[in-house]
């Protein structure tokens, strides 16, 4: 089973990748607190707040797919397989109620 890496093994990769990529003379540039990473001429994902606060979409009908997937629901349990009877196991006793051996019987 794989480890799951933890905070600080991250954190140790991280680094190391910073150090590798500074040494091969990369340079990193200092981003002021507060300053978003995203791009602003990039479209942004739909939050959760406009998705429930938007406008309402229409729905799809799909009452004729319910209906069919109910038909062959419907058609499948009622056909009931055989269940076979497995045969089992009896103790035969003698006349003073011990064990003398078993027998399989179908019943």
């Amino acid at each position: 089973m794989k480890k799951i890496p933890t905070k600080a093994d991250v954190r140790k990769a991280l680094q190391a990748e910073v150090q590798a990529y500074i040494a091969s003379g990369g340079s990193v540039k200092q981003v002021p607190a507060g300053q978003s990473g995203k791009d602003a001429t990039q479209p942004e994902h739909r939050t959760l707040r406009e998705i429930f606060t938007g406008p309402k979409q229409e729905r799809t009908p799909l009452d004729h797919v319910v209906a069919e997937l109910q038909s062959r629901r419907q058609s499948v349990s009622s056909a009931k397989p055989k269940v076979k009877k497995r045969p089992k196991k009896k103790v035969i006793y003698d006349d003073f109620g011990e064990p003398l051996r078993t027998v399989w019987v179908e019943e």
